[in-house]
């Protein structure tokens, strides 16, 4: 993805979205090729599908119905955002309960950006012992990356832009989008003051 869609955003939206980057359709087809990719890699043996909550929850249903592998799913809470932009401290908010060791880990997010999260939450991963982890995210957004880390699956590669929707939140709104939009930047910015007035 290199610009923004031409696609209209619907008339409620329109004060608040700039744009539609993604379309569903565009999800649609590339979340089931990217699931055929998976396939090959893991096939033959029985995966674990670590999601981080909570972005990812409408990429990864849509995900995993794709896949006809034998898997077990669980989540990793984490949150790094507050009401503003920047990335802050990251905090677990839940623990595995699935034993993945010796296991095969499937690794999933919905927007690779600093690379914080990942980097935080991959050793966390490895001390488990799995016998192999691989990383697959929505958006890869590499422009913002501070951290030396590639995701093994890839979406959609995207530019620096504010998106939301497709589980993906701004203040946690805009999650049940069925699509990614840009945020129009007045929006963000307004919040970002008033975050930082407190």
């Amino acid at each position: 993805m290199n610009s923004k869609s031409n696609t209209s955003v619907p008339p409620r939206l329109r004060a608040e979205v700039e744009s539609i980057l993604i379309t569903e359709d565009q999800l649609a087809r590339r979340i089931k090729v990217l699931a055929g990719e998976i396939e090959d890699d893991f096939r033959g043996h029985e995966m674990v599908v670590v999601s981080l909550l909570s972005g990812t929850v409408m990429f990864l249903a849509d995900l995993i119905r794709h896949l006809n592998l034998p898997l077990r799913l669980d989540f990793i809470g984490v949150s790094s955002y507050g009401a503003g932009t920047e990335s802050g401290e990251l905090v677990f908010t839940k623990e595995l309960r699935i034993d993945v060791r010796n296991r095969d880990v499937l690794l999933v997010d919905d927007i690779l950006d600093t690379g914080k999260t990942l980097s935080r939450v991959l050793p966390k991963l490895k001390a488990l012992k799995p016998r192999r982890i691989k990383t697959c995210v929505l958006l890869n957004k590499a422009a913002r990356r501070v951290e030396n880390i590639k995701a093994d699956y890839v979406g959609f590669e995207i530019p620096d832009f504010f998106v939301i929707g497709y589980g993906l939140d701004f203040a946690e709104r805009y999650r049940n989008l069925p699509f990614v939009g840009v945020l129009h930047p007045h929006i963000y910015k307004e919040v970002s003051q008033q975050v930082l007035k407190k």
